[in-house]
C-alpha cells in the first residue's frame, strides 16, 4: 500500500525558465523509510514540499501532474487538511520553534487545529516519550542542545499524528553524536509507530545504515531508486552525479579495483568488518605516513592566553584556554555543539570580551586594533553566508568594505575582479547574491574577505548545509588561501572531509582545550573524540580494524590510504 503517488509531476517556480522536478513518478510505500539524495539544486526541497501541498499551493508556479496523499489529492485539498497527514521538520530548528516552552511548542499546533484541551494534554507526554525528552515540559526550547532542539521540532510533528513525516536535512547542523541521535529517533518511530518517514540527508553513513530505500535526484529529474545498500554501493555513479558513498565503499570500491576478491562493495561499518576479515591475506604494512610536525619556536601570529568566558546567565563557556597558531598554518577546530568553538572565535574577532586573560594578534593586544584594522588582520566565514550578505549585487557586496575604508576606485575595481575571478564568479557579478545557490553565496563572502587581504581567515562550519562538490568546493579555496600563505582556521562537525587539508587538529570539550595535535594523532584517539560527542570518520575504524586483525600500527585516515595497504 502507498501512502503518497507521485504521477509524471513536473514544477516550474514563479519567473524560473528550468523545471525544479521534470517528470517524476514515485511510490512511497506505507511504513518505509525512504532516503532522497542529490547535489545541490536537484529538487529535493522542491520534491518534499509537493508532497504537503506547499508546492503549488504557496509558491504558485506551473505545475503538471498529480501527487496524492493518503488518497487526496494535494491540488483539490488545502495545505491545512493536508497537513493532518503529513509532518514536515526542516534543517534549522530554530526557524520553526516559536512558544516558550517546550510543551507549549508541542501545543501550539494542536490549538491551531482546535484539538481538545484534554487531548493535547494527553499527546504532550506521549510525543516527548517518542523522541526521548521526557522530563523537559518546562524548559525553554533554547535551554535544550542542537540535538535536542530538532528531536523537539519532530515531537511537534508528530503532535498531529501524521501517517507521512518529511525531514528535510534535518541534522546538517549538528554534531555527529546529535545526527545520529535523530536518525536513531526517527528510525524509532518509522518502526515501532509504523509513521512512514521521508528524509532528504546528505549523511551517507547514517543513510546507508537507517533507510530502507533510496532515491536519488539530479537536475530535478529521478535518476534511480532501489535500497540502500545498492544504491551507495555504485560509488562511480554517485561520484558522476557530485554525490558521496559511505567511505566504507569508496574504501573497498579501491580496494577491488587492485583485484582483491571483494564479494561485495559494502556500506556499513559491521560489513565492512567482516569482508576485512576475509580478505587479511592481502594485507600488507602500513607505508610511512606524512605526520608534520607543528613549529612553535617562531612568534604566534594569533595567541589566546589564559582566556575565560562566562555568559551573564552563568555559563562558562571558556575556561584557561591557552592557544597560539602561527603563521600560515592550517588548523582544524573540532568538538560537540557547545564546546566553546564559536565562543572563541568571537573572542578572536574581538566580538566579545574576556572575563579575564587575553588575545593578541601579531603580539597586540585584540583590543588595540580599530574595525577596519582588525578586518586587515583576520576574516570570518559565517555559518550562513545570508547572515553577511546585505548588498543588491555580487559586486558591490565584495567592494562594500574597501568604499567604507576609502580605498581608490582603481584598487577596489582590481581587488573586486581579483577575488571574484578567484572564487569564479566573475560571470555574475552583476547578479542579485540572494538568487545564487547557497554554495555561491559562501564564496561571495569569502571574495569579499579576501578583498580585505587579511593574513587570517577564519571558517565557522563552512560545509554546513552544502553537498559534497560544495564542501569540497569551499575546502579547495581555503586550501589555495593556505598555500598562499594565509593562516587557516576551520571550524567544522564533517571530519570525514578534512584530512586533505587540515594539519593541525585542537579537540575542545566543556569550554576548554582536550587536546593539540597533528590530524594524524588526533583522529586515532577516538574514546577521546567519542567523549566530546564526536564519530571518527569510518576510515579511521577500518584502520583501527587493521591494525586489530594484523597486530601492527594502521595510523590511516582515508579511503584511499586504507585500500593502499591491499595488493
Amino acid at each position: 500500500m502507498n501512502i503518497a503517488q507521485l504521477d509524471k509531476v513536473s514544477y516550474i517556480y514563479p519567473e524560473a525558465e528550468v523545471p525544479a522536478l521534470l517528470n517524476i513518478s514515485l511510490a512511497v510505500r506505507q511504513g518505509e523509510f525512504l532516503g532522497i539524495i542529490g547535489p545541490t539544486g536537484a529538487g529535493k526541497t522542491t520534491l518534499c514540499l509537493t508532497l504537503n501541498g506547499i508546492v503549488p499551493q504557496f509558491y504558485g508556479g506551473r505545475f503538471f501532474g498529480y501527487v496524492t496523499i493518503a488518497d487526496l489529492d494535494t491540488l483539490s485539498h488545502p495545505v491545512s487538511t493536508l497537513s493532518r497527514y503529513v509532518g514536515a521538520v526542516f534543517e534549522d530548528p530554530e526557524t520553526q520553534l516559536i512558544a516558550t516552552s517546550v510543551e507549549n511548542e508541542i501545543a501550539f499546533t494542536l490549538e491551531n487545529l482546535r484539538v481538545p484541551r484534554e487531548e493535547i494534554f494527553a499527546r504532550i507526554p506521549k510525543v516527548l516519550a517518542a523522541v526521548r525528552l521526557e522530563g523537559t515540559e518546562k524548559k525553554h526550547p533554547q535551554e535544550l542542545s542542537g540535538g535536542q532542539k530538532q528531536r523537539l521540532a519532530i515531537a511537534a510533528a508528530l503532535a498531529v499524528q501524521p501517517r507521512l513525516l518529511i525531514l528535510d536535512e534535518p541534522t546538517s547542523q549538528l554534531d555527529p553524536i546529535g545526527s545520529q541521535e535523530v536518525f536513531r529517533t526517527v528510525k524509532e518511530l518509522n518502526k515501532e509507530l509504523g509513521i512512514t518517514i521521508v528524509m532528504v540527508s546528505h549523511a551517507a553513513e547514517e543513510m546507508a545504515e537507517y533507510t530502507d530505500r533510496i532515491a536519488v535526484l539530479s537536475k530535478g529529474s529521478l535518476q534511480a531508486i532501489a535500497p540502500a545498500d545498492e544504491i551507495y554501493s555504485e560509488v562511480e555513479k554517485l561520484g558522476q552525479n557530485y554525490l558521496r558513498s559511505p567511505q566504507v565503499a569508496a574504501t573497498f570500491y579501491e580496494i577491488r579495483k587492485k583485484s582483491v576478491p571483494v564479494a561485495h562493495i559494502p556500506v556499513t561499518l559491521p560489513n565492512a568488518f567482516s569482508i576485512l576479515a576475509d580478505i587479511k591475506d592481502f594485507l600488507h604494512p602500513s607505508p610511512k605516513l606524512s605526520n608534520p610536525l607543528i613549529d612553535r619556536t617562531q612568534s604566534p601570529l594569533l595567541s589566546a592566553q589564559n582566556l575565560k568566558h562566562t555568559y551573564p546567565d552563568g555559563t562558562e563557556a571558556l575556561y584557561n584556554i591557552n592557544l597560539d597558531i602561527h603563521r600560515g598554518e592550517y588548523v582544524l577546530i573540532i568538538g560537540q555543539n557547545g564546546a566553546g568553538k564559536s565562543t572563541l572565535v568571537k573572542h578572536f574577532l574581538n566580538l566579545l570580551q574576556a572575563t579575564s586573560g587575553r588575545v593578541l594578534i601579531d603580539n597586540r593586544e585584540i583590543e588595540a586594533f580599530s574595525v577596519s584594522d582588525l578586518a586587515r588582520s583576520i576574516g570570518y566565514v559565517a555559518q550562513n553566508p545570508d547572515n553577511q550578505i546585505f548588498n543588491t549585487t555580487v559586486e558591490k557586496e565584495v567592494a562594500f568594505a574597501l568604499k567604507n575604508l576609502g580605498y581608490s576606485a582603481e584598487i577596489i575595481e582590481a581587488r573586486t575582479v581579483k577575488n571574484l575571478e578567484l572564487m569564479g564568479l566573475l560571470g555574475q557579478r552583476k547578479a542579485h547574491p540572494l538568487a545564487l545557490p547557497k554554495g555561491d553565496r559562501a564564496r561571495i563572502i569569502i571574495a569579499a574577505i579576501l578583498a580585505m587581504e587579511p593574513d587570517i581567515i577564519v571558517f565557522d562550519e563552512p560545509t554546513t548545509g552544502q553537498d559534497y562538490r560544495g564542501s569540497q568546493a569551499i575546502l579547495e579555496v581555503s586550501k589555495q588561501l593556505h598555500e598562499m600563505g594565509k593562516t587557516v582556521i576551520v571550524i567544522t562537525h564533517h571530519l570525514y572531509l578534512m584530512p586533505d587539508y587540515a594539519q593541525r587538529v585542537i579537540i575542545m570539550g566543556q569550554g576548554t582545550i582536550l587536546l593539540d595535535a597533528t590530524i594524524r594523532n588526533a583522529y586515532h584517539q577516538t574514546d577521546l573524540l567519542k567523549s566530546t560527542y564526536l564519530t571518527p570518520p569510518q576510515a579511521v575504524l577500518l584502520a583501527q580494524e587493521l591494525t586489530k586483525i594484523s597486530g601492527e600500527n594502521y595510523p590511516l585516515l582515508t579511503p584511499q590510504e586504507v585500500a593502499a595497504c591491499f595488493d
